[in-house]
């Protein structure tokens, strides 16, 4: 990912279009249903936005990335991030000109999903209710419906056109060259129709799903479109593999073999359910956000290009890079995704307590000792890579006695061996050193050498 002075300057100028009227039902939605999700600085980047286009218009005038951020007292590293969330949640398409070394934007404004839309999306809602829980995200559906009134036992009496009006012959073709002229370059401002967020397919590998199921057995005839799309985004949303997903689609299939995409999203929703003990999952960041990335520039020293990394690479990516490529254990995803979760730390934070848990501890990942750690963290408020690393020398002889007391809980044992502590990050090593000369037991030179190499190789694959 490329930081955000390498994609807008703040003399770099923009025009707003809007994708057909926005109305007042949507931008209730956004702020009601949207803003839970995205937080309130991309709904205000949002509303500037629209408001930046006239009334009964399309476009805006042009303007500066600088006046954006006067107007909405935000830097543009902010502004940048904030972009980029209403891009993936469907609010925003953003265009790019470059022209004699002078870059122009075109910023799309999107109507946002209907209601019924919104709460029938099988993505967002499970995201909402999860966020506001049961008894709100209640209350939220109840804004936004009503009673039905029953009129069964009500005749319908109304006119049709031709009951009520009739047409007089009268020679036309002189104006109809002139009604079906269309003015060339101009469109009309229509409300258009909202388009739900899609996961791209190549998130799931459908060749070997396909390859796993056989034509006999699901035959690619009902594999249509929405199909595809629903697995897809269900894939991705519950963290479903390929083998786990052919159990769920032959589940769902029809007695006629047609696929119940509603069926197909309940399935996925108890299976994970009963994978993390009742839960539904929550929307997060993918990566540390660009407001909390480290402004290192060119990463030429060994640490910055560690802390790079750690920013760019996602918790469950650096799991299978420790592991040599090897998937993590279910037990190791459900203990990251609660730290994440519950303590609400940002997913580079929790890439460097996986880097120092992981490697001192011999690979073994206890889900306490992670949660205990996670959690003085979050009290600390810790936001940023380099505070984690500086955390987490500083107190390390307070987690060594965690790991200590972990060990000996989890055994049961009164004698029980400790956990080794002589596999330490070099990141680690080098804050120690430079902090005192306590040093730690060491590896033999060939562990120190290959897990060197190994790391070093990590991070060459996710340098930019």
């Amino acid at each position: 990912m490329r930081q955000h002075w390498n994609e807008v300057q703040p003399v770099d100028s923009f025009q707003v279009k809007s994708k057909g009227m926005i109305h007042e039902l949507d931008l209730r939605v956004i702020t009601i249903l949207y803003q839970p999700l995205i937080g309130t600085v991309c709904v205000s980047l949002y509303s500037v936005l629209r408001h930046m286009i006239e009334d009964n218009r399309l476009w805006s005038e042009e303007w500066s990335h600088y006046h954006l951020m006067n107007v909405l007292d935000l830097n543009l590293q902010e502004i940048y991030e904030a972009r980029l969330k209403l891009e993936a949640i469907g609010l925003l398409k953003t265009y790019e000109k470059n022209e004699l070394d002078v870059r122009t934007f075109v910023y799309e404004v999107q109507p946002p999903l209907s209601a019924e839309q919104f709460f029938t999306d099988g993505l967002l809602n499970i995201y909402l209710y999860q966020k506001i829980g049961k008894t709100h995200y209640a209350r939220l559906r109840s804004m936004f419906t009503d009673i039905e009134m029953e009129i069964k036992e009500y005749s319908e009496i109304t006119r049709s056109f031709n009951d009520v009006f009739q047409t007089f012959g009268t020679n036309m073709s002189q104006y109809v060259a002139e009604m079906d002229d269309v003015v060339e370059g101009q469109t009309f401002i229509n409300k258009e129709p909202s388009q739900s967020i899609q996961v791209e397919h190549d998130v799931f590998d459908f060749d070997l799903f396909y390859s796993g199921l056989g034509e006999w057995m699901v035959p690619k005839k009902v594999m249509t479109k929405q199909v595809k799309d629903a697995i897809a985004n269900l894939s991705y949303l519950y963290g479903i593999n390929v083998i786990d997903m052919q159990k769920i689609m032959l589940s769902s299939l029809t007695p006629d073999e047609q696929v119940d995409v509603e069926q197909l999203r309940k399935a996925a929703r108890d299976w994970y359910q009963m994978e993390y003990a009742d839960q539904l999952p929550q929307l997060v960041d993918r990566h540390q956000p660009v407001i909390h990335q480290s402004n290192v520039g060119d990463v030429n020293t060994k640490e910055a290009k560690l802390i790079h990394y750690l920013e760019q690479v996602s918790p469950r990516q650096l799991l299978i890079d420790l592991g040599d490529g090897a998937q993590p254990a279910l037990s190791e995803l459900q203990a990251v995704e609660t730290i994440m979760m519950q303590q609400q730390l940002l997913p580079g934070v929790v890439n460097v307590l996986i880097h120092y848990v992981a490697l001192r501890t011999d690979m073994r990942i206890t889900k306490s000792y992670l949660e205990k750690i996670a959690s003085h963290w979050a009290r600390k408020k810790v936001k940023t890579v380099q505070e984690a690393m500086d955390l987490a020398i500083s107190e390390h002889k307070k987690y060594q006695e965690w790991a200590e007391q972990n060990t000996k809980t989890s055994n049961n044992k009164s004698k029980a061996k400790p956990i080794r502590t002589e596999k330490l990050p070099e990141w680690f090593k080098a804050g120690q050193e430079a902090k005192s000369s306590q040093t730690e037991p060491a590896e033999s030179n060939a562990e120190l050498e290959a897990k060197r190499k190994r790391l070093e190789a990590i991070q060459k694959k996710y340098q930019k």
